[in-house]
């Protein structure tokens, strides 16, 4: 597990290690409450001793496994249900090994994307940065020189001029709207609201939209593949997958999905028929619905998604990245070009 388990919920990482562990206590015939024991034992972290500690003295008292997971409420409402019904099924040792494969690709999922957004970001602030100095530094320099010489600056120079000594003389309202937009940012990232929003503005624009429908497929494959896998009817495990779906238009055609199902359609013709699953996955799916084997086919297709994602976010950068630098370039080359230009032709008439 990880090194702090004092907060609301635990990371990815630190559930897929518990899981993972567990998975190989129960697998060695050893029982739950004898596994929390020697991780209890093994761990030197006082905040992860403590929380292991809690769920050891709730199973002593009677609790389930699932009831002392409840209890710390640090652990997913998806884990604690799907560990109940490990518990219920008998293959407790196998849910926990699934779930520690599931958090592992949401952990791996969330770090691809994070990282995707995060170096662009980093590129635009940077290119803020060295703009605003051109503008605000540099530009007022080139100004006293054109006065020195008996002249002032005309056309694009003075306009890129006088931008610089706005910024200068309102700086604390651009500084004002900096943080706002921050905030708004950290709103975006940070809450289930401000994800909600977020996925709304990124539905405007393909790039962003194709990404967003392939996580979501991905996290609702895995999902899917984890509650087939649990002994879970397929309508249990439409109605487990959607709750993890941060997407709404992804968790709308899951709707649809039950509500085919209700009717009485088969769940690979569901999936189709919604556009859940399309090319080369809707095919997958109906030879999976067909052989019934719908459980391994949908680990596939999640394996397969987290592949595709990773390389379309490896292209999206690839591509990004020189075309920041040359926008950059672009903007540098024509503040200084509408100084130097006319500053050399007014050298040479002297």
């Amino acid at each position: 597990m990880g090194k702090q388990t004092q907060q609301k919920s635990l990371s990815n990482p630190e559930i897929a290690s518990f899981c993972g562990e567990m998975s190989m206590i129960l697998k060695s015939g050893i029982s739950a409450l004898e596994g929390l024991e020697l991780l209890m034992e093994d761990t030197q972290n006082e905040p992860e001793k403590a929380l292991i500690d809690e769920m050891y003295q709730a199973m002593l008292a009677g609790d389930a496994f699932a009831d002392a997971l409840e209890k710390t409420g640090v652990f997913p409402s998806y884990l604690v249900r799907m560990t109940q019904i490990g518990e219920e099924t008998g293959r407790l040792d196998d849910v926990m090994e699934s779930l520690s494969q599931h958090y592992n690709r949401e952990d791996s999922l969330i770090r691809n994307i994070r990282n995707s957004l995060s170096y662009p970001l980093i590129m635009i602030i940077m290119m803020f940065v060295v703009i605003v100095i051109l503008v605000t530094k540099v530009m007022p320099v080139f100004h006293q020189v054109f006065r020195q010489l008996g002249t002032e600056m005309t056309g694009l120079s003075r306009g890129i001029l006088m931008i610089g000594n706005g910024l200068s003389r309102y700086a604390l309202v651009f500084i004002v709207l900096i943080v706002g937009l921050v905030a708004f940012g950290i709103y975006l990232t940070r809450t289930a609201k401000g994800r909600v929003l977020l996925g709304k503005l990124g539905h405007a624009f393909r790039p962003s939209r194709d990404v967003s429908e392939k996580s979501s497929m991905c996290r609702f494959a895995g999902a899917m593949a984890l509650a087939l896998k649990s002994g879970l009817t397929p309508e249990r495990g439409l109605e487990f997958s959607q709750n993890l779906i941060e997407d709404e238009y992804f968790r709308q055609k899951i709707a649809k999905c039950c509500e085919e199902m209700e009717n009485g359609t088969e769940l690979s013709t569901a999936l189709v028929k919604t556009g859940v699953f399309t090319g080369v996955y809707a095919r997958m799916t109906s030879i999976a619905g067909k052989s019934g084997r719908m459980d391994e086919v949908m680990e596939q297709i999640a394996d397969r998604c987290e592949e595709e994602l990773n390389e379309r976010i490896t292209s999206f950068i690839a591509i990004l990245e020189p075309t920041l630098v040359i926008i950059l370039s672009v903007i540098v080359g024509i503040i200084l070009l509408s100084v130097m230009l006319p500053l050399l032709g007014i050298m040479a008439g002297l």
